[in-house]
């Protein structure tokens, strides 16, 4: 069992400010538009597909999700999709790009009392750009010590990131909404993993929790992470 906790990781969407629900929105849009040449369970199939089958080449992020928007459209359609409807659907990823930032309950708060008696971090993966738009305007960035922007979340990459800042793995906790991103590649690297549930979470990120792990923590809401971590000092 680990010692005292001194390192603590933030995920950013879906955990600090909104996100997923804008994924939501654009998708329905999407629907819509290719609501003569698809079902809308069929086009979500063909659409999630597409998204997994680009991950490789893409990356997490708004981007990745426009060209698998684009992608589907033109397969659904035998690549007769007007050009108008491939302008809306870019049109829909510009204005996600540019959606104000919406902060989650208890985040402003709890970060900024944390950040008086712990090492900071934000931990989150996506585009570059548009992380770091959205880390500028949450308000946020003066109370983390450090920034990682990664690729991909995975036991390597968080090792890789404790080895870098001389971070001892059992005394750093991440938090976060995905069990698959923030909890279990960390777990096995060494760290704690806290799970803060979201209404919405993207099926890529689902999985089982390790409710029996010694280094497992569930909390309803961020509010409730001061309390666990005096409980585990």
């Amino acid at each position: 069992m680990a010692g005292k906790i001194k390192t603590i990781a933030f995920d950013a969407d879906d955990t600090l400010w909104q996100n997923e629900q804008f994924f939501r929105l654009t998708q329905e849009r999407f629907a819509d538009l290719l609501a003569d040449h698809a079902e809308r369970g069929h086009l979500e199939e063909r659409l999630m597909a597409a998204e997994r089958r680009n991950l490789g080449h893409y990356g997490f992020g708004i981007k990745g999700f426009v060209l698998s928007m684009i992608e589907t459209a033109i397969e659904v359609t035998e690549a007769r999709v007007p050009a108008t409807v491939i302008a809306e659907i870019i049109a829909a990823g510009q204005e996600m790009l540019s959606h104000p930032i919406e902060l989650l309950p208890d985040v402003e708060e709890t970060v900024g009392a944390l950040a008086e008696s712990h090492h900071i971090l934000l931990i989150t993966k996506g585009d570059l750009l548009d992380q770091e738009r959205k880390l500028a305007q949450s308000g946020l960035g003066d109370l983390f010590d450090g920034v990682e922007i990664v690729s991909d979340k995975t036991p390597p990459v968080y090792s890789e990131i404790f080895r870098r800042r001389e971070v001892e793995p059992d005394t750093a906790m991440m938090v976060g909404n995905s069990l698959k991103s923030d909890v279990l590649p960390v777990i096995e690297a060494g760290a704690w993993g806290t799970h803060v549930p979201h209404d919405l979470t993207w099926s890529f990120e689902h999985a089982e929790p390790p409710t029996e792990h010694p280094r497992f923590r569930e909390i309803p809401r961020l509010g409730a992470l001061p309390a666990i971590l005096a409980s585990l000092d």
